[in-house]
């Protein structure tokens, strides 16, 4: 198998088995099936494999499904190649494994045996609900530690994802257009060996900078405005994720400045932070209180800041998480420790609320947006209504949004930001 894939996935079959520690029961990982287009006649989607799947097989063929058994071990089930699939497609031959058909035979010989279904469902099978959200929890643990061919391939998609924010830099100037932008940077993605891209690529300039996730569009950069741009090129499966914001034509106003060297200074104390042992809600709170921080020294945020990040004042205008897992795709086996609540009076809704263990990739992602429906909401006025200055908000409304974004990878003993030669904006 290709670059050395072969003994990382039997040390994944069995880190997982171990991790389970079935009794007996039986588990199905599915890679699902393609999609078909709604109207379109025989188009379908383009077919990617369940995360679970890939990760046990890297595979991206459509159909198959890998069968555990404590008692017997793994057994691959590959769907054949067809005649139309060679026609049409130009499919490869079959790969290595039991034919999916077999499947039903080989469960047949289990009865009375409990069932898991992880990846796409496996059609016909039932599934006992408790068991399989009790396995897929335990297989995220062991996805969320990356190992060396992760780590690879993530680092192609991360050269990739650096050779298109270097190539747009020339377009960020008045005329240009969100689109324009999109289609060179995810251009050069491909020239550099991406396969894919990550993710929908987010081009947003002034005040579309304030839409999280804003899809491109013909809008044309304004002179003084910002640029916000969150992409990333995947290789293999796996993503690399990151987010800039530039101004255009290479100057910042002052108060730009002032905003983008603090969201910076957040980030940056923030990545401090991405040590083994450290919970994540942790890092988050380090980049709220940054912020909260700065806000108060510009004036924007009144109160002492501790007791602003304890009510939550700063998500007005950092209103998401500090970050989620990367990896296999870009929101990769994130999620909150078994028996937690979050607390969203304190936080926002944090993807994954846990501690950082050696090989995590976690991205770093801290923001500051003048977004009118958080500005607007009678609630939200009303409930902080002495920790802002609202007629200086009102005044910032056009002013967009900016946001950082590395991926960091923790150590044993500290981290690596895998996206460090990303181009920054200097301030």
């Amino acid at each position: 198998m290709r670059d050395g894939i072969a003994p990382q996935l039997d040390r994944r079959r069995r880190a997982a088995a171990e991790r389970w520690n079935l009794d007996g029961a039986v588990v199905l990982v599915g890679a699902g099936t393609p999609i078909p287009v709604p109207g379109r006649g025989d188009r379908t989607y383009p077919f990617r494999s369940h995360s679970e799947y890939l990760y046990l097989t890297d595979r991206e063929r459509p159909g198959g499904v890998l069968a555990f058994d404590p008692e017997v071990g793994w057994v691959d089930f590959v769907a054949p190649v067809t005649r139309d699939e060679l026609l049409w497609s130009g499919a490869q031959d079959s790969e290595d494994g039991v034919p999916v058909p077999e499947l039903r035979s080989w469960l047949e010989k289990r009865p009375g045996r409990r069932v898991a279904r992880l990846g796409a469902p496996v059609a016909d099978v039932s599934s006992d609900a408790g068991l399989e959200s009790q396995l897929r929890y335990a297989l995220n643990h062991v996805r969320r530690q990356k190992d060396e061919v992760e780590l690879s391939r993530m680092r192609e998609a991360e050269r990739a994802t650096r050779a298109g924010f270097a190539a747009i830099q020339p377009l960020l100037v008045p005329g240009k257009t969100e689109r324009e932008v999109q289609i060179e940077l995810e251009a050069e993605f491909f020239r550099n060996g991406a396969d894919n891209v990550a993710y929908d690529t987010i081009v947003a300039g002034g005040p579309n900078s304030a839409v999280l996730h804003f899809p491109p569009t013909g809008r044309p950069f304004g002179d003084g405005e910002l640029v916000l741009i969150d992409a990333g090129a995947e290789f293999r499966g796996y993503a690399s994720d990151v987010t800039r914001t530039y101004p255009v034509s290479g100057r910042f106003t002052p108060e730009q400045t002032e905003l983008h060297t603090l969201v910076r200074q957040a980030g940056l104390a923030a990545i401090r932070c991405c040590t083994a042992g450290t919970e994540f809600r942790d890092i988050h709170r380090t980049a709220a209180l940054v912020i909260a921080e700065g806000l108060v020294e510009l004036g924007l945020l009144r109160g002492e800041p501790e007791s602003l990040v304890e009510r939550g004042a700063q998500s007005l205008f950092f209103p998401h998480g500090v970050g989620h897992m990367v990896g296999l795709g870009v929101r990769d086996a994130g999620e909150v420790l078994e028996g937690r609540e979050q607390d969203e009076a304190e936080f926002p809704r944090l993807r994954i609320d846990l501690p950082l263990l050696p090989g995590h990739v976690v991205t770093i992602e801290p923001g500051i947006y003048f977004v009118p429906a958080l500005l607007h909401d009678a609630e939200l006025r009303e409930r902080h209504r002495a920790a802002v200055d609202w007629e200086r908000a009102e005044r910032m409304l056009e002013f967009g949004g900016i946001r950082i974004e590395d991926d960091v990878l923790v150590g044993e003993d500290g981290f690596e930001v895998l996206t460090s030669d990303v181009p920054v904006a200097s301030a």
